[in-house]
């Protein structure tokens, strides 16, 4: 999969970009602020619905522009083209396929991304909803039923939530037809996660030897945010009272958490920043791979700020295995980084929102 063309406009400081790309490495080279990351930013809004930049939704749109839109052009291995949009006007989004409004999850299901940027620690480091947001993307591009499960799952979870908040003596049988469909759609994607988790390890053994051989062999835990012996239907009904007394459902997949301990280092707090760094990066590497061996073709890989978030050594290693895997790799960088001197890359210059190409 890569992106053919990219067009921005109204996104922080690019007010009307079009970008031709093709396969293999591209460069994006200019200083601070100039907006490459946005550009990059650009094309995850297309895989994801958001930005990988934290708290960045309000910040998004180009100050004095009444909107912004990013289009682009994705061809796949089988040659098909699909011809992908996202626009925004005030708080609304609409999402376009081949010409047609659609929904969202259209579009995210048309175009990959991954991204690995100087946030991506949080993935290791951070709290569980970024690590929930990484499974579920790889979930999703898996099980074709787990965007139905989780619509189910949310609108359950709104109205169970709606009747603890209104802290009246709400007869118990109010409550018994959400907690019935939380469980039953909850439990289905526990189900998909846990499956998408056995697919991943071997993905992630592979990605963190490469990376990280001086930590060992990695476990990959996780956690469904319930009891492992019990089912989610008795443990909401079991619960309520406590839930009533905080006003909000206090376990479910919505709880679920995932983890990675080595021999070498059993705990989180046992890994350096570098360390923390380089685990994120195996994650991101790991997801990409399993992607492509599942869907027959690469995402399209993101590495923002590559020089300054790792070593030369590191660098080159990751160069060398996107090449060689033919997928085609977007990377920022005040400068050409070295470990692609020698590698074909394509070339921008990036300076005040606009591009000019180089090579």
């Amino acid at each position: 999969m890569r992106l053919e063309r990219l067009r921005v406009q109204g996104l922080r400081c690019l007010s009307d970009v079009q970008i031709d790309l093709g396969p293999g490495i591209h460069v994006f080279a200019g200083p601070n602020g100039a907006g490459k990351t946005s550009i990059l930013e650009a094309a995850f809004l297309l895989s994801h619905g958001r930005s990988f930049r934290a708290g960045a939704k309000d910040a998004l749109l180009q100050r004095g522009a009444s909107g912004l839109s990013v289009f682009a052009e994705v061809r796949h291995e089988d040659e098909r083209i699909g011809r992908i949009g996202l626009g925004r006007v005030g708080a609304r989004w609409e999402a376009r396929l081949d010409g047609e409004s659609v929904a969202l999850g259209q579009v995210v299901r048309e175009c990959a991304v991954v991204c690995f940027e100087p946030g991506s620690h949080a993935l290791i480091a951070g709290g569980a909803e970024e690590r929930r947001r990484y499974l579920d993307w790889g979930v999703f591009h898996v099980e074709h039923d787990f965007l139905l499960a989780w619509r189910r799952y949310q609108r359950a979870l709104k109205q169970r939530n709606s009747l603890l908040r209104s802290k009246s003596l709400a007869p118990g049988e109010l409550f018994l037809p959400w907690e019935a469909e939380l469980a039953q759609s909850g439990e289905q994607i526990d189900a998909m996660r846990q499956r998408y988790l056995d697919l991943l390890r071997p993905f992630l053994a592979h990605s963190v030897q490469g990376l990280l051989p001086e930590l060992g062999a990695v476990q990959l835990r996780y956690r469904r945010g319930w009891a492992e012996d019990r089912a989610l239907l008795a443990e909401l009904e079991e619960q309520r009272g406590r839930d009533l007394a905080r006003g909000h459902t206090t376990l479910g997949v919505h709880r679920a958490d995932w983890s990675i301990a080595f021999d070498n280092a059993p705990l989180r707090e046992h890994l350096s920043r570098g360390q923390e760094k380089l685990t994120a990066l195996a994650c991101v590497l790991a997801q990409a791979a399993l992607y492509a061996e599942r869907r027959g073709e690469w995402p399209i890989v993101c590495l923002d700020d590559l020089a300054s978030e790792l070593d030369q050594a590191h660098q080159s290693a990751i160069v060398a295995q996107l090449y060689e895997a033919s997928a085609q790799v977007l990377i920022t960088g005040t400068e050409l980084p070295v470990p692609l001197q020698g590698v074909p890359a394509h070339v921008f210059h990036v300076e005040q929102g606009n591009l000019a190409p180089l090579l």
